[in-house]
């Protein structure tokens, strides 16, 4: 049995090829959008629908095998790292996203000024830049 499929049967949910598929492409491309997840599944599964890869996604998502992030302003995209509170830098450029770890110690990563009663379990912070690649082009005027 994989890990794919193990991680399925975890969280009751079947084992299906378009669910074993979208898995496999947000592993080796993280933090890309539904139309590039399409067309990564369509490259295994020719006949996948659009539907099915939409219904995956939400399935995946509910379940939380996948984490749905969308910075202001941009495509929501997906990563199969969860569970550990990680963070983002988005380049304002491009788009690129890279994945931050913790900025301090254990989950939440940050202490509110005021809880407001709240139990705080998670911090989601987006940090914006200029990635490498775009930092490196020479400014069009």
């Amino acid at each position: 049995m994989s890990d794919f499929e193990a991680q399925l049967r975890a969280v009751s949910l079947r084992v299906t090829r378009p669910r074993l598929a979208v898995l496999a492409a947000l592993r080796d491309h993280p933090h890309v959008d539904t139309e590039t997840v399409i067309a990564l599944v369509r490259a295994e599964l020719p006949t996948v629908s659009h539907q099915a890869v939409y219904d995956v996604l939400r399935a995946l998502t509910d379940s939380g095998l996948i984490r749905r992030i969308q910075p202001a302003g941009a495509l929501a995209r997906y990563e199969t790292r969860v569970g550990d509170n990680h963070h983002h830098v988005v380049c304002r450029s491009c788009g690129a996203i890279a994945d931050v770890d913790c900025t301090v110690g254990h989950a939440p990563c940050l202490t509110a000024s005021a809880d407001h009663g709240f139990v705080i379990d998670e911090a989601e912070v987006v940090f914006w830049g200029v990635c490498p690649g775009c930092a490196a082009e020479p400014i069009q005027r």
